[in-house]
C-alpha cells in the first residue's frame, strides 16, 4: 500500500511533524518548549512541499492526542482539527506515551515502561510490549505518584526498558536495577509515531474528525472520582 499520511506532534517538549509517503518518511522535530504553535505550522507545511503533495492527497492525519503538557496537546489537537476539517480528512490519535515506547521497540526492546513527567508530583505512565513490533499497551495508561508506581505490577519483569521524562524528574524509580533506561526516546516524536499510524490506518482505525478527542488522563482520574459517575 502506499498511504499518504501526515502526522504531528506538540504534546511534549518536542514539536514535530513526520509525512509518510508510501515507503518514504521525511520528519521534522526540534525540542522547542514554548514555541510549538509558532513551529508546527511552517513544520507541516515545509514538509508537504518536500513531498510535492497537498492536504486534499493525503490519506489521514495523525497526531499525539496525549498524555502530555495540557498545553501542548490543545495546541496540537486545535492543529489537526484545522488541518483535517479544512481538507475533510479522517484522524489517527496515537498516544504519546505509546510512541516512545514505539521508539525504544523499534531500537530492539520488548518490554517498556514509558513515563512523561506530569507535574504537581506525578507521572503520565504505560507499559507496553512488542508484539509484531508494534507497542502493545498492557493494562491501562495511569497518572499516578513515584512511590505508588513502583508496588504496581506493571513495573515487574526482567529486560524492561525505561523511557521518558517521568524518569529524569524522579531517578528514584531507576533505584532497584530493574528497568534500563533508554536516552534516546526521553520525549515522543511523530517519527516514532509512524508504525503506529499506519497499523491504525490499515485497521480501520481512522476517526472521523467529531469522534477524537484529546487525551489528559488526569481529567479523567478526576472525572471518575465524582461521586454519582
Amino acid at each position: 500500500m502506499s498511504e499518504k499520511i501526515l502526522i504531528i506532534d506538540t504534546a511534549t517538549e518536542n514539536c514535530s511533524a513526520a509525512l509518510v509517503l508510501g515507503d518514504r518518511v521525511i520528519d521534522l522535530c526540534e525540542e522547542a518548549p514554548r514555541e510549538h504553535s509558532q513551529k508546527i505550522l511552517p513544520f507541516v507545511e515545509q514538509l508537504l512541499a518536500e513531498g510535492g503533495v497537498t492536504l486534499a492527497e493525503l490519506d489521514a492525519i495523525g497526531f499525539g492526542r496525549g498524555p502530555g503538557s495540557f498545553t501542548g496537546i490543545r495546541i496540537g489537537t486545535a492543529m489537526m482539527q484545522g488541518l483535517a476539517l479544512g481538507a475533510e480528512l479522517p484522524v489517527l490519535p496515537i498516544s504519546n506515551l505509546a510512541a516512545m515506547a514505539q521508539g525504544a521497540i523499534d531500537a530492539g526492546a520488548s518490554a517498556v515502561i514509558a513515563a512523561i513527567d506530569a507535574r504537581m508530583g506525578e507521572v503520565y505512565v504505560g507499559r507496553y510490549e512488542s508484539r509484531d513490533g508494534l507497542a502493545t499497551l498492557v493494562g491501562q495508561e495511569l497518572v499516578i505518584a513515584p512511590d505508588e508506581l513502583l508496588a504496581l505490577e506493571l513495573m515487574q519483569g526482567e529486560a524492561l526498558v525505561a523511557v521518558g521524562t517521568g524518569f529524569e524528574t524522579y531517578p528514584e524509580l531507576l533505584d532497584d536495577g530493574r528497568l534500563t533506561v533508554s536516552g534516546d526516546h526521553r520525549l515522543p516524536s511523530a517519527k516514532m509515531m509512524v508504525p503506529l499510524a499506519l497499523e491504525l490506518y490499515r485497521n480501520g482505525g481512522a476517526l472521523p474528525l467529531e469522534q477524537v478527542e484529546p487525551v489528559y488522563l488526569r481529567d479523567n482520574v478526576a472525572w471518575k472520582k465524582m461521586p454519582g459517575k
